[in-house]
């Protein structure tokens, strides 16, 4: 396996990652700035939430970003077509893939700062080997320079989080009985549904991808008894309602 860097990716890759650092920062400062000015529910928040809040903001900047570049690369620009000359697929990258992996870590680095600083307020150990095991992945695809088209396809999975961040912020915005809610809810189901069988099906035969697998069922299950809650609850209204019209 060659892990020589070429002086092209010695400039590349560290200013990916302070791209990705400076974005998460920029996105940050955006989101407390426009929820004063947008949400009222923003002021009754606690310093705690706040923090959480902007933090969720870039959180889901970057899935959107990631999400949407890794599509890009592995099922519009061809250079992943198995009728392209150009090597095995497993040996593909482009300076594409080599950016978004750089961003991705600059994003997983300041993400991990913030959980351990505010620790274990943020989230627990599930997202610090969450955090580390990613990296793990996307350092070795980098300096390797193989499996680049894996790595995307898992980074493309990260486009279910907008879901879970806007369940959070309707949650504490006192909107858990908004009609939003529920079709988040259930949209959320869906696309972890989907990223659960993706990713134990096709990701199975390799040693980091089946740990994550393990943990999206795990979550896939809490969202699902989530679900169940709500649904029960909106039926459980429903009939009430219909009781006090009759």
């Amino acid at each position: 396996m060659d892990w020589s860097i070429r002086p092209e990716e010695q400039v590349l890759w560290p200013a990916s990652v302070l791209a990705g650092v400076v974005m998460c920062g920029a996105v940050y400062e955006t989101t407390r700035q426009i929820s004063y000015c947008c949400f009222k529910c923003y002021d009754g928040l606690s310093p705690m939430q706040k923090v959480e809040w902007n933090n969720r903001g870039f959180s889901t900047f970057h899935a959107l970003v990631v999400a949407a570049v890794s599509f890009y690369v592995v099922m519009v620009s061809g250079l992943f077509s198995e009728d392209v000359n150009n090597g095995i697929i497993i040996d593909r990258k482009s300076w594409l893939s080599d950016s978004m992996f750089g961003v991705s870590i600059g994003y997983f680095l300041t993400d991990l700062a913030m959980i351990l600083w505010y620790f274990p307020s943020l989230g627990g150990k599930e997202f610090l080997l969450h955090h580390g095991l990613s990296m793990y992945a996307i350092c070795l695809a980098l300096f390797s320079g193989k499996a680049h088209m894996y790595i995307l396809m898992v980074l493309f999975t990260e486009a279910t989080t907008p879901f879970v961040n806007l369940r959070w912020y309707l949650d504490v915005a006192g909107q858990k009985t908004h009609r939003l809610y529920l079709c988040n809810g259930l949209a959320l189901f869906v696309g972890w549904l989907v990223k659960s069988i993706f990713a134990l099906g096709f990701y199975s035969i390799m040693t980091v991808p089946p740990t994550i697998a393990a943990m999206n069922v795990f979550w896939f299950w809490k969202i699902s008894k989530g679900m169940v809650k709500t649904l029960c609850k909106s039926k459980s209204k429903a009939l009430t309602g219909n009781g006090k019209t009759d």
